[in-house]
């Protein structure tokens, strides 16, 4: 069986890593630059190649500095489901910060507690609370 990890270019990796966790709490796992890993020696020795944090309890995030431009905006959404609404509208305000709410958490006809935004990085979040 697989597992799926979001893998997210980013026009700069570090700061985007740190606003989610931030946001969202967890921790920063491994973080490697295109020189310790490859061994670069031009503009994107610095870069990030590969960073993976945890963020909302174990669920893993890998980021790296896009070398090429990054357009904003896509038809896929990270979505994280927390027991408690508190929890759920908690992470939905820290994430709209500098973002624009796409949709209010709160309950919704179908009986989900849910709200969507896209953050300050273009990313699409779903929220939700059982």
């Amino acid at each position: 069986m697989g597992a799926l990890k979001p893998y997210i270019q980013s026009e700069d990796a570090r700061a985007q890593a740190d606003f989610y966790l931030q946001a969202l709490g967890g921790k920063l796992m491994s973080v490697s630059t295109h020189g310790e890993l490859m061994g670069a020696e031009n503009e994107f020795k610095d870069k990030v190649m590969h960073m993976c944090i945890a963020v909302a309890g174990e669920n893993y995030v890998f980021l790296a500095d896009a070398i090429e431009p990054v357009g904003s905006g896509s038809a896929v959404a990270l979505s994280i489901g927390y027991a408690a609404q508190d929890e759920a509208r908690e992470a939905f305000g820290k994430l709209a910060e500098g973002g624009q709410i796409r949709h209010p958490i709160e309950t919704q006809p179908f009986g989900l507690y849910f709200g969507e935004l896209t953050d300050k990085f273009g990313i699409r979040w779903m929220i939700t609370a059982g």
